[in-house]
């Protein structure tokens, strides 16, 4: 009994992004391709919209992702203004320490 000669294929990332690109598949399709292969999506190409075309739900998902965004500032504003802080205060527990060591040394 002979065995059938088989033919392997080679897929990469570029190829996928490339077909991706020409055919036309589901947006579920679309992302197990990308996440199985590793293929990118162009930095100039236009994010998939969730909406389908419902300009209400459209104008909804505009509203929360606004307000993400304003979230996210603020938490990012917060965490900076905690590490300045931060640092702050060890620098004085910091000082406090030296102080006591030199006036310790000198004794």
């Amino acid at each position: 009994m002979d065995r059938k000669g088989g033919s392997t294929a080679v897929v990469t990332a570029e190829l996928v992004t490339t077909q991706l690109r020409t055919v036309s598949t589901t947006p579920a399709e679309e992302k197990a391709l990308r996440m199985r292969y590793g293929a990118k999506v162009g930095l100039t190409e236009p994010l998939p919209q969730a909406h389908g075309g419902n300009e209400e739900l459209a104008d909804e998902l505009l509203l929360l992702e606004m307000r993400l965004l304003k979230a996210v500032k603020m938490h990012r504003a917060n965490l900076t203004a905690k590490a300045g802080k931060a640092t702050a205060v060890k620098s004085v527990a910091k000082d406090k320490i030296v102080r006591g060591l030199k006036a310790k040394k000198s004794r």
